[in-house]
């Protein structure tokens, strides 16, 4: 055997690592990015598909969980999706090649497609729509409240049209804000299938989905269609999963069926503008509310950053389904996540996973490195001024802020979180779902109190103290009793009573809670928040109801 030297041995190991490093590194980011996903990587879980893109290839993907765990099949990167609002891109790309072809404006006012809508103070455009701007109250909030159950009922096409334009007002005027409405995607797929003749599917599928290849794509617009290798949504219980899957059938705001691996085709689109690149470079375009000022929402995509980094994003939440599409343009990285399990958040770990690829480009430390806020120490007193119910401006809903065990607590939408003092005016929320902060702000002599719900720092509520009410008797209970009904939710009837020293709302899909009083007049019950109005000597006449994206939906005591 020849003798190898010392130097002759170290310059071996030398080329060896050189060789090997980039497929160490890789190793090591791959290690990472599995440590993100091993609470779900079991075979006892749902999970999630992963792909990560660099440079126009998957670098890395793999299947966490399980697909179906009833028939104990495993999570490949090959499983179909319900991707949720991720598929709002693909119906803007729909209707962005109807406005190429010059068949549609998006000047054009909405009611030129849809004459039966109601004629508001000043006209919705196409280009409201898109940017959610247009002030139209969410169809699927509209349809709950007309009574149709997520988990059993499936409204169709007409049914949806028909909520849409029985609202006699607008969350606020076309063009004055934005806030996010599924209304606005299910109407542009609807103008794409009037213009077209064609269904939203048959148009994608001969538009995006087969010239790109996306071979396992679909809109779904029967819910009872077979889709081969599709995952099972779940929702986590206490005893363990329930399978969660969509009956809806309206498509555009939602309802496409696709894999982590279709989607790295489509996210390449945007590279090899194998569609146009005026078609894809337009989708990019965001809009100005009537101010001036600008907002991140385009076709279908936010375009913003991240650290310091242009980003190209979009979420998806349906059923027991949840999606992220996460593109860095500049570094030509991405990544896909799609998850069966309604209480992952799949945007959330792909920018973790960016983090893990990108970090060197980062102008910021990664969140988990961030030294965050130490909680502080306040007094009794100092806590109790920060007491009581607060209403967000816009949509009604109500935050109460209440003590327990010497802890402030934060009640809303039925669920409550200890707040944990970060500053004498800043909370934090404790395992909560999210980032959630809560800021009083200084009070103003002769004013209600006002403070700041953040959610994710980037959701924000304005809330406003209400005064405080004295507890009502059930014969101040008994004169909001009676039967109200509201052509606004196809003439649905709500009914009230008192039971119990409480009042409870008789209706076949509402929560099973009594109302809870927070303001004079001024109920919640779960995330239901009504308000009622009264007439002449003081009577009650109707009420007013809002939940989510819809504000102010007017019912009528018969």
């Amino acid at each position: 055997m020849p003798r190898i030297f010392p130097k002759t041995k170290w310059l071996l190991s030398f080329l060896l690592l050189v060789i090997l490093a980039p497929f160490l590194a890789a190793d090591e980011k791959t290690d990472k990015v599995d440590k993100l996903f091993a609470q779900w990587d079991t075979t006892v879980t749902p999970g999630a598909a992963l792909a990560i893109i660099q440079d126009g290839q998957i670098i890395y993907e793999r299947g966490y969980g399980m697909a179906k765990i009833e028939d104990g099949i495993v999570m490949t990167p090959s499983k179909i999706f319900d991707i949720g609002s991720v598929s709002k891109q693909f119906t803007a790309t729909c209707l962005t090649i109807l406005i190429k072809e010059g068949k549609v404006s998006l000047d054009d006012d909405i009611r030129k497609y849809f004459p039966e809508m109601p004629k508001y103070e000043k006209p919705i455009t196409i280009n409201h729509l898109i940017h959610h701007t247009s002030g139209l109250r969410d169809y699927n909030a509209l349809l709950e409240l007309a009574g149709f159950r997520m988990e059993s009922d499936c409204p169709n096409v007409d049914e949806a049209l028909e909520v849409i334009c029985k609202q006699k007002r607008l969350n606020y005027l076309p063009g004055e804000e934005y806030s996010y409405t599924n209304t606005g995607y299910f109407l542009m797929g609807q103008i794409v299938e009037r213009v077209s003749g064609k269904s939203l599917n048959e148009f994608a599928q001969e538009h995006i989905f087969k010239p790109l290849g996306m071979t396992h794509t679909i809109y779904q617009d029967d819910h009872t269609q077979i889709i081969k290798d599709r995952a099972t949504g779940y929702d986590k219980t206490e005893k363990g999963y329930r399978i969660d899957l969509s009956n809806w059938d309206e498509t555009g705001d939602g309802n496409v069926y696709t894999s982590v691996e279709d989607l790295y085709l489509w996210d390449q689109a945007f590279y090899n503008y194998r569609l146009g690149q005026d078609l894809m470079d337009m989708l990019h375009t965001v809009s100005v509310l009537n101010n001036g000022k600008k907002i991140d929402y385009a076709f279908g995509l936010v375009v913003t950053e991240y650290k310091g980094l242009k980003v190209v994003e979009h979420g998806g939440a349906w059923a027991g389904f949840r999606a992220g599409l996460v593109r860095f343009p500049e570094q030509k990285f991405s990544v896909i996540c799609l998850a069966n399990l309604s209480n992952m958040n799949p945007s959330r770990l792909c920018f973790q996973v960016a983090d893990i690829y990108l970090a060197d480009l980062l102008k910021e430390k990664p969140k988990e490195e961030k030294k965050k806020a130490e909680p502080i120490t306040l007094s009794k007193q100092e806590l109790e001024d920060k007491i009581g119910n607060y209403q967000d401006e816009k949509f009604g809903m109500w935050v109460s802020v209440i003590m327990k065990d010497e802890k402030l607590r934060m009640a809303t939408m039925g669920e409550e979180f200890i707040l944990s003092p970060v500053s004498k005016t800043t909370f934090q929320a404790l395992e909560a779902p999210a980032d959630i902060t809560l800021e009083f702000l200084p009070e103003i002599k002769g004013k209600p109190r006002k403070a700041l719900l953040k959610i994710e720092g980037e959701e924000r509520y304005n809330l406003v103290k209400a005064a405080p009410l004295a507890p009502l008797t059930p014969a101040k209970l008994i004169e909001f009793a009676g039967e109200y009904v509201s052509e606004e939710l196809l003439n649905a009837k709500y009914r009230f009573v008192v039971e119990k020293d409480n009042l409870v709302l008789k209706f076949r899909n509402a929560p099973k809670e009594s109302l809870k009083a927070m303001a004079l007049d001024k109920f919640v019950q779960g995330p239901i928040n009504i308000e009622f109005v009264r007439g002449k000597g003081s009577r009650i006449t109707g009420f007013k109801l809002s939940v989510g994206r819809a504000a102010g939906i007017e019912f009528v005591k018969k």
